[in-house]
């Protein structure tokens, strides 16, 4: 197995980044260490490794912007299969998208199975059953995406899981070449150019995504890249009670009229996204028993409302419950 570069090692530090590798741990310890490590940093799973004495694991985790992840990893042969226990960690509330390197990998979730070469993409969602085979030595990169950003841009993603994406052309090849470019300049990036691309690979890899499901907008390139600008200025300042259209057209260098006009195009409009993106998020909150220790109050807040009134009014309109009902509602599904 090919281990990572010195010279990507001496920059993790600058990237606020932390490697985990099995080689600082005792040969019988390894494989309990490392089903410690994955549990804590990325979902609840049981190990299993054919050679125990030849475990290998080496992974390093860069945060990113949004609750974002970079993570290269390299390993030996290993199995992971999620156990039932629930996520512990808001972090752990992702899809990880996977793009193979080296070696082979096989993933089964939702009932479907996914065999990746290098080169190749798919994705998974971390809070649900899945089971993960390699049987030798490989390499990956893994995005760890936070819940709410990819399903307020992508309707339905259970239907994609351990589904292959495309990389051999459109923006799924585009969407590949750049996670690899970004790992491989892991040395060489500051930290502020490092957390800067951090956006324009979720928007692609969001794009891979959309030409699956056959939904991707026939709009010239130009208009295309700014839609997706706007939609990066909302993402970043959803918090923002006081966020108005006027404010997002002055920021992102274009007239009002003209990002309307782009919305128009998914039949909605500028301020209708900005509500349903915020109300997203709000839902996404009160769904999730990781976020039950805040208030209605604070979950609009942090959600871009400053007024419970409207909030709940629009709440309401949008789910057919008050913001209340519906996490007493998602508390008995879930049997908390």
């Amino acid at each position: 197995m090919t281990r990572f570069s010195s010279n990507l090692l001496a920059n993790l530090e600058g990237l606020d980044g932390q490697r985990l590798c099995t080689e600082e741990q005792p040969i019988h310890q390894r494989l309990e260490w490392l089903k410690e490590v994955i549990g804590r940093e990325y979902a609840n799973v049981d190990v299993g490794a054919p050679d125990q004495e030849y475990l290998y694991n080496d992974m390093l985790i860069y945060p990113w912007q949004q609750g974002l992840r970079l993570s290269p990893i390299r390993s030996n042969a290993i199995t992971i299969e999620r156990l039932p226990k629930a996520p512990e960690y808001v972090s752990q509330d992702c899809y990880f998208g996977v793009l193979l390197t080296q070696g082979q990998y096989k993933l089964e979730q939702g009932g479907r199975e996914v065999f990746l070469k290098p080169g190749e993409m798919t994705i998974y969602d971390a809070t649900e059953p899945h089971r993960v085979t390699t049987p030798g030595p490989f390499s990956k990169v893994i995005i760890s995406i936070p819940r709410f950003l990819l399903d307020e841009r992508v309707a339905n993603i259970s239907r994609l899981t351990a589904t292959k994406l495309s990389t051999e052309h459109g923006t799924g090849a585009i969407s590949a070449a750049m996670i690899s470019s970004t790992v491989n300049q892991l040395g060489r990036l500051d930290k502020a150019a490092f957390q800067s691309l951090a956006d324009p690979v979720l928007e692609l890899f969001t794009q891979s995504l959309l030409e699956v499901t056959g939904k991707t907008k026939e709009m010239s390139r130009h208009r295309n890249q700014a839609l997706t600008r706007v939609k990066q200025f909302i993402a970043c300042k959803l918090t923002d009670s006081d966020l108005k259209a006027d404010a997002i057209a002055s920021a992102v260098g274009l007239s009002l009229r003209y990002i309307n006009n782009l919305f128009n195009e998914e039949d909605t409009s500028l301020m209708r996204y900005l509500t349903q993106q915020r109300l997203s998020r709000s839902r996404h909150y009160l769904a999730s028993s990781l976020y039950h220790h805040l208030s209605i109050t604070e979950v609009a807040m942090q959600s871009g409302f400053n007024n419970m009134a409207h909030f709940s009014r629009v709440f309401h309109q949008a789910y057919g419950m008050s913001p209340r009902a519906y996490r007493l509602h998602c508390q008995n599904e879930h049997g908390n």
